[in-house]
């Protein structure tokens, strides 16, 4: 079956013309009777390395937006600039709809790259499988509605649209990620769990994180400011860098 690749700016155009329906109905024309035979946090085309055997390491940070998600760990983010690391930020609606001024701040910052984390936080499905007792999108319109509601929210706030997406959970079905390429993302997960949700203490985001090799994408959040990831986060950042380790964004490589 052919790619139904949708150049960037036919999207912008007609999202500009409100004929958001045409990029639905196109792709649901194209999957109808398709059915996903994978689920899970690496299936067929999520990339989750750096393609490089350099020393480069990329810090990927969501704020996912529940309800006892809306913090800022402004720290960390604090720790960052001072030491020039950049990072890639996988943002959720509600999250941003909570901390407008602090995004608007986050996405002025060349340090920062802002990822799309979905519009209501939900697994990319486009069956309604469900994972951590969260259910996932119900089929493809909500899927895609779950993509680029968000991206436009984001596109519509910092005038640039995002590049890279993750959903909530990080979980997807094969189609799901089909659908976000063919809507101009690279599906991002993750090779190091930095923090398993901010649920780690600090020891075990700094071990985590520290064994960190060359290409790994790490996946911790910024949207806990009480959890250990901040400091375990500091701590072994400052090992990495003494290895020879540099952190580096998603766009400075190609990825797999």
């Amino acid at each position: 079956m052919k790619s139904l690749f949708i150049p960037l700016f036919l999207i912008s155009y007609i999202f500009a013309n409100e004929d958001y329906e045409y990029i639905k109905n196109s792709i649901e024309m194209k999957y109808k009777n398709q059915t996903p035979k994978q689920w899970g946090e690496n299936v067929t085309g999520v990339k989750s390395k750096l393609n490089t055997n350099e020393k480069s390491i990329v810090l990927t940070m969501d704020a996912c937006g529940s309800k006892k998600g809306m913090g800022y760990d402004k720290e960390i983010i604090d720790f960052l600039i001072k030491e020039k690391i950049p990072a890639v930020l996988f943002i959720n609606a509600r999250w941003i709809d909570n901390n407008l001024s602090t995004f608007k701040s986050l996405a002025s910052n060349p340090l920062f790259e802002i990822a799309n984390h979905g519009f209501k936080h939900k697994p990319a499905s486009v069956t309604g499988k469900e994972i951590y007792k969260i259910k996932g999108t119900e089929n493809i319109s909500e899927l895609v509605d779950e993509i680029e509601l968000n991206s436009q929210k984001i596109e519509q706030i910092t005038n640039k649209r995002p590049k890279y997406f993750r959903s909530g959970t990080a979980y997807y079905d094969e189609i799901a990620v089909q659908i976000a390429n063919d809507l101009n993302y690279e599906v991002i997960g993750y090779s190091i769990l930095g923090d398993a949700g901010a649920t780690f203490n600090e020891t075990q985001v700094e071990k985590s994180i520290s064994k960190s090799k060359s290409g790994d994408i790490i996946l911790i959040h910024f949207n806990h400011p009480k959890s250990g990831t901040k400091n375990g986060l500091i701590k072994a950042v400052k090992k990495l860098k003494k290895d020879g380790y540099k952190f580096v964004s998603l766009s400075d490589y190609s990825l797999k």
